[in-house]
């Protein structure tokens, strides 16, 4: 099999956002950086079929120089090869991203033949765009998935499986095909220190792409305010008994 997955560059999702004085974009001088988690849950389901069936896997990055540190951590877990598109440090949006991915896509597949898969997160941890897996599949007229908690290849096709109230709603895809992932697809392997000294010998090919035209403008960010924690005082001894009998109800647990 040929696969492909496409990551992005994200702020580690446990830190604390806060953003530029202009509004514009946010400040990550104090942040570390990782591969967005839903990318991470692909990265390694495209290991996992490589290893059981053999074949080449490539890992994709639009972002800044400094983006090869996540590509590099691919490859430490085991995917072959990688393919660098370098950009500044500004953000690209939807339509602008899935046409450079989509040129990569091509001119890889002229060289070295289709992609059986492409992985795509279902949805990156800074902007959340939902948008640029769906228009890579659309532009290249391939079926797709979206928020899958499972894949398996059988046949010529993929199981896709979502997760549905009290259920799970399957989808066989022919391949070649394109499907976004969620966290859980898997448990994502760490980067052991001989998978990171093997991916500084592995072929990582970086390329300037062409910026097409911006659709979308930004106007500013915002940080959305939490939730907050609250909790209700229900009463004091013997007294509560009856209102803590009534929220019981009300939850449907008594």
């Amino acid at each position: 099999m040929r696969i492909l997955v496409c990551v992005k560059r994200v702020p580690l999702t446990g830190g604390r956002m806060v953003l530029t004085e202009d509004e514009q974009a946010i400040e990550t001088r104090h942040l570390g950086f990782t591969i967005s988690p839903h990318e991470e849950c692909g990265v390694e389901e495209a290991v996992r079929l490589v290893e059981a069936s053999g074949g080449d896997s490539v890992v994709l990055t639009l972002g800044p120089p400094e983006a090869e540190e996540q590509l590099r951590d691919a490859m430490a877990i085991g995917i072959d090869r990688a393919i660098h598109l370098v950009t500044g440090q500004e953000e690209w949006d939807p339509q602008a991203t899935a046409a450079a991915i989509l040129d990569a896509i091509r001119e890889d597949e002229a060289a070295n033949g289709a992609f059986d898969l492409v992985f795509f997160g279902n949805e990156s941890a800074d902007s959340g765009g939902y948008q640029v897996g769906i228009r890579v599949a659309h532009a290249l007229g391939r079926p797709i998935a979206t928020g899958l908690k499972a894949v398996s290849v059988e046949a010529g096709s993929v199981r896709c499986e979502q997760e549905a109230t009290g259920a799970r709603d399957v989808y066989a895809l022919a391949l070649p095909a394109v499907v976004s992932v969620k966290e859980g697809l898997n448990l994502p392997r760490y980067p052991s220190v001989p998978g990171r000294l093997r991916a500084q010998r592995k072929p990582l090919e970086a390329r300037t792409p062409a910026r097409g035209e911006q659709r979308l403008e930004k106007l500013r960010l915002v940080v959305p305010e939490g939730e907050g924690k609250q909790a209700e005082v229900l009463g004091e001894g013997a007294a509560a008994a009856p209102r803590v009998v009534e929220v019981l109800q009300q939850i449907g647990v008594a």
